[in-house]
């Protein structure tokens, strides 16, 4: 039987907690709470249970998304959202028109080995991101953590083809 020809090359790409950025958030919402005052109209707020991530596209060409790699060490759930943001030194706010859609979900129940998720909305998402590492060099997103789930018991990153 003949090969297909030579598979092409995987690149397994982390997303990183970007605690900086994070804080910096987080900051922002203690900051409004201090003075009294109230989120800009249509400013995304980063929850408790929220937390910033990033991608470094090491090689912003000629990817195919090809799958998740998401592992939660215990039952939960997190909702990954990208975002449009291509945030700058003076960290302007997040709004809620930058968050990207579909979001991608990922569970693992404690009765279960395996791990659900919305499998459509995140092969689309997925395929997305393929298009913006075209343009972009850093892709941020929005971790939601549920259930009792928190960053370190989270381990994701996206593979890609490079063709």
């Amino acid at each position: 039987m003949a090969e297909d020809g030579p598979k092409p090359l995987q690149l397994n790409m982390p997303l990183v907690l970007d605690h900086n950025l994070t804080r910096q958030m987080r900051l922002r919402v203690e900051s409004l709470k201090q003075r009294g005052e109230k989120r800009q109209d249509g400013e995304k707020l980063l929850q408790p249970a929220e937390s910033v991530y990033r991608l470094d596209f090491i090689q912003q060409q000629r990817l195919q998304f090809e799958r998740w790699d998401v592992v939660l060490d215990k039952p939960g759930k997190v909702t990954i959202t990208g975002t449009s943001q291509n945030w700058t030194p003076d960290l302007t706010n997040l709004m809620t028109r930058q968050l990207l859609d579909p979001a991608a979900i990922f569970w693992h129940k404690e009765d279960s080995d395996t791990m659900d998720w919305n499998e459509a909305d995140a092969l689309e998402f997925g395929e997305r991101l393929s298009d913006l590492a075209k343009i972009r060099k850093v892709m941020y997103f929005l971790i939601a953590f549920s259930e009792g789930l928190e960053p370190a018991n989270l381990k994701a990153s996206v593979v890609f083809n490079q063709l």
